[in-house]
């Protein structure tokens, strides 16, 4: 059963974010003091009293007019509105009722959607008596809370709650249900992440628009595909530090980056138009450092003339040009058009399957002594090279631990064939593998390479 909404709606620079992040008990959402930041709707799940919810930070109703995507952020957060089970009409107790307050309580009477009227910034006992002037606005009366001190927020949690529909109690039907793949999508500002959102979705989620920057917050948005969830964490762009000139893009991009620290699958989003750049290659590094699984899209393909540029010759290009993630597969795909868009799903599950391989201690041993008795490991300054046995220690990424004889011997050709071999053996494109080493004397019941008779 689909968790019901909770919608924070209200002019900008109220507190929306704020309280957002006080709500989901983290800074999930991007707070600056200047109206116009919320672009997006970030989205987290909530339980309080035995319910859950899916929490909804909007952009403002009424942006400011310099904002170009005005129209757009206001279209979504009035889409947001007219969907959501509760809407959380956020309204500054400092400023007291102003016309653009006055303008959205209209619109959200004609949305026709419960409405609990809050009044934040209220934490002084002369903004929680002025608050009562909301009673104006003809909404009930105006729950006083500070998002900042944590003021109220029990019984505005209470008030939500008592006005959710029958359902969603704690841990329904997902208990026993295994937690969804978080895929986060990254790549350079502009290159179509919001698009593929969009395409996969199959609605008009997130705001596109031709404009570098566009998605600000790490948007986490439910996604089904084929029977099962998923969470897509879509995010800003990752611009090089030196581009980063203000404290909201410095914000969006350490989103971005926490994305990839947070995801089982990361989707690196190339402009296929443009090739791979230097700071596509910065992105990739990071996926890699963090051990995440990974896949590479080609986007824009529609644009590009295939006759010219043949598809496994730009895979070919992109392959070479990203040796950090040389374990990603790369897919050539137009989230404008949908063009193979639609095999993400099971590329998505193909590689979480194999950063969560697990591999049992004969397996891996059997598979240790294959590798050996085909090719013998280097000897390193004319000194032997011998592996005992070896283990399994952890996964999301794979990782072994071999007993050898001495670890600075290991020679990084020998353990780029075991990698090769053991991903031809198990299907294990998508993940990375690390291998680890300790110094052992050798016991001869315990060496798995004794040639037979």
């Amino acid at each position: 059963m689909a968790l019901p909404s909770v919608v924070i709606a209200g002019r900008p620079n109220v507190g929306k974010s704020t309280l957002f992040n006080r709500l989901a008990g983290r800074r999930a959402a991007i707070v600056e003091a200047r109206p116009g930041v919320t672009r997006d709707a970030v989205e987290t799940v909530v339980e309080w009293g035995g319910r859950r919810f899916r929490l909804l930070d909007t952009g403002g109703l009424m942006p400011p007019e310099e904002d170009t995507l005005q129209p757009l952020v206001h279209a979504k957060a009035l889409e947001a509105v007219r969907q959501a089970a509760v809407v959380l009409f956020l309204v500054d107790a400092r400023a007291g009722v102003t016309p653009v307050d006055e303008a959205i309580a209209d619109e959200l009477r004609r949305a026709r959607r419960p409405v609990l009227l809050v009044a934040n910034k209220a934490e002084s006992e002369r903004a929680r008596a002025a608050s009562a002037e909301f009673y104006a606005l003809g909404l009930g009366e105006p729950l006083p809370i500070s998002a900042e001190h944590g003021l109220g927020i029990d019984d505005l949690l209470d008030a939500v709650v008592a006005h959710l529909p029958a359902g969603a109690a704690a841990g329904e039907g997902g208990e026993d249900e295994p937690a969804p793949v978080r895929v986060a999508i990254v790549g350079r500002p502009n290159v179509g992440k919001s698009s593929l959102v969009n395409r996969l979705l199959n609605e008009e989620r997130q705001i596109v628009a031709d404009l570098p920057g566009t998605t600000r917050d790490a948007v986490d948005v439910e996604w089904r595909a084929y029977g099962k969830t998923y969470v897509l964490i879509d995010t800003a762009g990752i611009r090089r530090r030196s581009r980063i000139d203000s404290s909201v893009e410095f914000y969006s991009v350490r989103r971005a980056e926490q994305a990839i620290a947070r995801c089982d699958v990361a989707l690196l989003v190339v402009d296929a138009t443009e090739g791979v750049t230097e700071q596509d290659q910065r992105i990739g590094g990071l996926i890699a450092e963090r051990g995440r699984a990974a896949a590479i899209l080609l986007n824009k393909w529609d644009a590009v003339d295939a006759r010219e540029r043949p598809a496994d010759v730009a895979a070919a290009e992109a392959r070479e040009a990203l040796p950090a993630l040389h374990y990603a597969p790369i897919v050539t795909i137009s989230a404008r058009t949908g063009q193979r868009v639609g095999r993400l799903a099971g590329i998505v599950d193909k590689v979480a399957a194999a950063h969560a391989f697990q591999l049992s201690t004969p397996d891996l041993n059997r598979f240790l002594q294959d590798a050996q008795l085909y090719r013998q490991p280097p000897a390193v300054h004319g000194k032997p090279f011998r592996i005992y046995y070896g283990t399994q220690v952890d996964t999301r990424p794979p990782q072994f631990l071999l007993f050898v004889n001495d670890p600075d011997r290991v020679h990084f050709s020998y353990e780029r064939y075991l990698e090769n071999r053991l991903r031809e053996t198990y299907d294990l494109e998508g993940t990375p593998i690390v291998w680890k080493y300790r110094a052992r004397e050798r016991r001869p019941a315990e060496s798995v390479f004794t040639r037979p008779r």
